[in-house]
């Protein structure tokens, strides 16, 4: 696997920031509950245009802070951490979620849209 500027592990403050994206988009215990998923999924590898794609995401600008910040955090040797993901639903038109990470999807692009990017897939429990 090429993960070159990416840890396998996501970092403690993910999943709050992951709770805090799920608990706009719908109901609040449903984003707890999807929080504790991610914590134990398995840690699969997209590449960054796939995820912008399913995602339904714009890039963003590479001169955004938050990109920046991110790309940045690469130049100086820094790992990012994995994104993550709720599973789409095509068949009724439901894009994938990016519940934590756009940021750095968006980073990783702008250094290669074939990044291999890890990410913690999950399905939103029914």
């Amino acid at each position: 696997m090429k993960s070159e500027h990416w840890q396998l592990e996501p970092e403690d403050h993910d999943y709050p920031a992951a709770i805090t994206y799920l608990s706009l988009t719908g109901d609040p215990l449903l984003a707890n509950a999807i929080a504790k998923l991610f914590q134990s999924a398995p840690t699969s590898i997209y590449e960054a245009k796939d995820l912008l794609r399913a995602s339904q995401l714009s890039l963003l600008p590479r001169d955004n802070a938050h990109v920046l910040k991110d790309l940045n955090k690469v130049k100086a040797g820094r790992k990012l951490s994995p994104v993550l993901l709720v599973r789409g639903k095509f068949l009724k038109g439901r894009p994938l979620i990016v519940a934590d990470g756009y940021h750095r999807v968006c980073a990783s692009y702008w250094i290669d849209e074939n990044a291999q990017i890890p990410c913690r897939l999950i399905d939103a429990p029914n």
